[in-house]
């Protein structure tokens, strides 16, 4: 039986705009995340935060966590730093919220969910795209949910 991995917050609707306490310039604290549907032969799970509508050639990196183990079903708000933290586009671990440029219309922010059939055996500090090439061959399934905020 195929599993359908899904990832879900109660802080916002999909599509919607984030609340202004998750942002950079709220309280900055990262929102509760939920997942079910993890697949059968999932060894961890990783997460990762990407505005790609920042303006920039890779857009934004606002979070990177890996070693999720399998029985987890979510993240509860302020959460993560019982995992792995990787290092965010602002040169931090952990989360830092949206921060998008004012006037910069509405950016986009994925929420992304990795099923992975392997344990990454790496220390904390990876970059998005450093967490993405060890991944590459290991992913099982993936899941989205994305929220928006504008300045």
């Amino acid at each position: 039986m195929f599993a359908e991995l899904e990832i879900s917050t109660p802080a916002f609707d999909p599509l919607a705009s984030i609340p202004d306490r998750y942002a950079g310039s709220g309280e900055d604290v990262s929102p509760e995340l939920r997942w079910s549907g993890v697949p059968d032969g999932t060894r961890q799970l990783a997460l990762i935060c990407h505005d790609p509508d920042a303006p920039l050639p890779d857009g934004f990196t606002h979070w990177v966590l890996y070693g999720i183990p399998v029985g987890e079903s979510g993240l509860r708000e302020g959460g993560g730093d019982q995992f792995v933290e990787g290092q965010n586009d602002f040169g931090n671990s952990g989360w830092n919220g949206p921060a998008p440029p004012e006037k910069h219309g509405v950016h986009h922010y994925y929420f992304w969910l990795y099923a992975l059939d392997v344990e990454i055996d790496a220390g904390p500090g990876l970059s998005r795209s450093e967490l993405l090439d060890r991944i590459r061959d290991h992913v099982v399934e993936q899941a989205r949910v994305i929220g928006t905020y504008e300045n």
